[in-house]
């Protein structure tokens, strides 16, 4: 049935507000492997939480995080090697300490484009309580309802 006379208030805001806000794809750019930790990201977060201007910055953290976990596997290969670590014979330890090295700097590069982006744990608590923000709240698709 259709109403007669002005539209109230209420209903000029339900239906300028029916948008569907597109999540972002990843870039053609990044590997499988970087792709799928970028929908990850995303998908963690609002729909409306990364604008284009933060696409360079994304994919970057993307690129770091895959590096890291590979860096982290060659870490496992060597100890794995050398079950006794560095108190084995035969063990490298400056090439150990290189790679531990570049975990660092990994890890450090990860750090500072997540507190930029604001995806730090911090960044989803209020100051003044521990409650966390409704962004924090937002159930995963896979958890269990």
């Amino acid at each position: 049935m259709v109403s007669r006379g002005r539209k109230s208030m209420t209903q000029l805001m339900i239906e300028g507000s029916t948008s569907v806000i597109e999540r972002p794809d990843a870039p053609y750019t990044l590997t499988d492997a970087e792709a799928d930790e970028w929908r990850a990201i995303v998908a963690s977060m609002p729909a409306e939480h990364f604008a284009r201007i933060h696409y360079s910055m994304l994919t970057q953290l993307c690129r770091h995080k895959i590096q890291s976990d590979r860096i982290g596997q060659l870490i496992e290969a060597v100890c794995k090697n050398h079950p006794k670590g560095p108190a084995s014979k035969g063990f490298d330890m400056a090439g150990y300490d290189h790679l531990l090295g570049m975990q660092a700097r990994e890890s450090a590069a990860i750090i500072r484009l997540m507190r930029s982006m604001r995806l730090t744990q911090q960044s989803l608590y209020r100051a003044e309580s521990a409650k966390p923000r409704p962004v924090a709240m937002v159930k995963a698709p896979w958890e269990p309802d």
